[in-house]
């Protein structure tokens, strides 16, 4: 763990002077960089979008940034994952990134937990949260994190890249959830190809990053304004033909997720 944080509420003059082209911005002001300062942002996953999100958020001045990861940094990480370099192989993503992000922005707190999210820690670690942004690369996480944070009526924002593709999403406590918008069943009915990951079926260098920045870009709006652009609402972006269209969905009233946090 990184531990260095300013107790100290109000922006410092350094603070000001290194988010001054944010506070500069019409509709953006010292109240919105002072929300940012005070934020708890959970990223589950160090991989090609985590590693992005995770890194404009601090250069944006989020207050306090836990990130966890099991996985050691390899060769083919360093084609999309932009925190690492051919010296860190070998070395556990979370805690590189979280060095990283302390050299970019010491104003910050940085935690870094070198696990896995599963049932044993997610809802200690989610409860604590303002904010969640899932970037993981399998299923059974991306359901669990959606599960636990409704249970503890935390936001999330996830994001997923495959291919030339992304997809990002945004739920609350009370909204629509992950398995409202892909339901179980239809993997376990091979309905669904969405469990594809990067090492089976590839991933151009720049698709990660550019759902790490709309998931970065919706943490901000969310957290310094209060904004939901995407809540309940699924943005399909498509790197081949560079169209995006965003879908409204609905919560589906015999989700079990949705059934089990109303008992």
């Amino acid at each position: 763990m990184i531990d260095q944080f300013d107790s100290d509420l109000e922006l410092s003059e350094d603070e000001m002077h290194l988010y001054s082209r944010q506070i500069l911005l019409n509709g953006w002001d010292i109240e919105a960089q002072e929300k940012l300062k005070l934020a708890n942002v959970l990223i589950v996953g160090c991989g090609g979008i985590g590693c992005s999100s995770a890194e404009l958020l601090a250069r944006a001045g989020v207050g306090k940034i836990t990130l966890i990861d099991a996985d050691q940094v390899e060769v083919s990480n360093l084609q999309r994952q932009v925190a690492f370099t051919q010296q860190d192989i070998g070395c556990f993503k979370a805690e590189v990134l979280a060095k990283r992000l302390m050299q970019i922005n010491p104003h910050i707190q940085v935690q870094s937990i070198v696990a896995k999210l599963d049932q044993d820690n997610a809802e200690q670690l989610i409860a604590a949260q303002d904010l969640v942004l899932d970037g993981c690369d399998n299923f059974a996480t991306r359901y669990l994190v959606s599960e636990i944070s409704k249970a503890n009526d935390a936001v999330l924002i996830s994001a997923s890249a495959i291919g030339f593709q992304g997809q990002l999403f945004m739920q609350d406590g009370q909204s629509a959830c992950y398995e409202c918008l892909f339901p179980k069943q239809n993997l376990d009915n091979g309905q669904d190809d969405l469990g594809l990951r990067c090492a089976d079926s590839g991933v151009l260098a720049t698709t990660p990053n550019v759902m790490a920045s709309l998931q970065a870009h919706h943490a901000l709006l969310y957290l310094g304004l209060g904004q939901t652009p995407l809540l309940e609402k699924l943005l399909l972006w498509d790197g081949l033909s560079m169209k995006q269209r965003i879908l409204a969905f609905e919560k589906d009233e015999t989700c079990p997720s949705c059934l089990q946090n109303r008992l």
